[in-house]
């Protein structure tokens, strides 16, 4: 399993007229904690596709438990369960700076050939990169 986390401060434009970050807001701060995730391995989303692959969104899930209010610090969690392959699905949570969970979701991602437009698997240099995180590990005897 592979997991990050990153801050992001809610700004007054992520903000809707109840003072609550705006639903649909959600998307871009989990698309943000993604890119951030695959960053701390070293993998660029800019790369990949300057290499003719891209990452369309094929499903995205989010449930609001709690809101988040104008000027909160934020903490995203982000987390990969399973190795990529064809897809690949990222995890989140969303919490507050009192720790308090206020938002889970999921997206789905599919890999995709930029000409063809295709699916295609996930590029080797990133299965390279997350393989230590998803390395079989001895069970105790």
């Amino acid at each position: 399993m592979f997991s990050h986390e990153v801050h992001l401060r809610v700004c007054y434009a992520d903000t809707d007229q109840m003072g609550y970050v705006y639903y649909g807001n959600y998307g871009r701060f989990y698309e943000i904690a993604r890119m951030e995730a695959l960053r701390s391995l070293g993998f660029s989303y800019k790369e990949l596709e300057a290499a003719g692959t891209m990452m369309p969104v094929y499903e995205n899930k989010s449930r609001y438990l709690r809101p988040a209010r104008y000027d909160d610090l934020l903490t995203v969690k982000v987390v990969l369960r399973q190795p990529p392959a064809v897809r690949i699905v990222f995890e989140y949570e969303v919490y507050n700076e009192g720790r308090t969970l206020l938002n889970t979701g999921e997206t789905t991602l599919v890999f995709v050939n930029r000409k063809s437009g295709r699916p295609g698997g996930a590029p080797a240099e990133l299965i390279r990169m997350l393989q230590p995180f998803f390395a079989a590990r001895e069970i105790p005897g």
